[in-house]
C-alpha cells in the first residue's frame, strides 16, 4: 500500500530552500537600495558598473557573461546607465556593429563613491549572525552556486568571456 503524501502546508514552503533564497534574494536587494539610495543604482547596474571598470572595452555579451545576468535583460540596464552618463558605448575598431562599453568620467567617480555604501549593506546582510556562521553561510552559498552554476538560465562564464576579451585586445 502506497504511504500517504505529506499534507501541504505553509510552513513547508517557508522551509523550502528556494523560498528562502528567494526571501534572502528580496531582503538583500532591498538593503542595497536602502544603503545606496542616494546613488540611484540597482545591484545589477554596480554589478556591471563594476565589471566595466575592471574590463574597459568589454561588450555586452561578454559583459553578460561576466555578471551572469541575462543578455536580453542586459540591454536596458545598459541603456540605463548611459542615460545617467556612467557609461559610453564605442564601435569596435574591427567590427563597427559590435559596441564595446567604457565608464565615463562619472560613471568612476560614482563607482568610487558608492563603495562604502556597498560595503554597509554588504556587512547589513550578515549582521545578525555570528562572525563564525557568517564565514560558514558564505562558503556554502559559495559551494551551492558554483555546483549549480550550469542549472541557472545564464550560468557564470566569466573565464570563458575574459579570455577571449584578452585575445581580442
Amino acid at each position: 500500500m502506497p504511504s500517504k503524501p505529506p499534507p501541504i502546508t505553509i510552513d513547508a514552503v517557508y522551509a523550502a530552500p528556494g523560498y528562502l533564497f528567494r526571501r534572502m534574494q528580496q531582503i538583500a536587494v532591498s538593503i542595497f537600495m536602502e544603503e545606496c539610495k542616494t546613488f540611484d543604482l540597482t545591484p545589477v547596474q554596480y554589478a556591471a558598473l563594476i565589471a566595466i571598470h575592471t574590463h574597459p572595452g568589454i561588450d555586452a555579451t561578454r559583459l553578460s557573461a561576466v555578471i551572469a545576468f541575462d543578455r536580453s535583460t542586459l540591454g536596458s540596464v545598459i541603456e540605463r546607465l548611459q542615460a545617467k552618463d556612467f557609461v559610453e558605448r564605442r564601435p569596435a575598431l574591427e567590427d563597427k556593429r559590435i559596441k564595446l562599453l567604457y565608464l565615463t568620467k562619472s560613471g568612476a567617480a560614482i563607482l568610487r563613491d558608492i563603495i562604502p555604501a556597498v560595503e554597509r549593506a554588504q556587512a547589513r546582510m550578515l549582521e545578525p549572525l555570528k562572525p563564525a556562521d557568517r564565514k560558514a553561510l558564505l562558503g556554502l552559498l559559495a559551494q551551492l552556486v558554483e555546483l549549480n552554476n550550469e542549472a541557472s538560465r545564464v550560468p557564470l562564464r566569466a573565464e570563458d568571456a575574459l579570455e577571449h576579451l584578452g585575445k581580442a585586445g
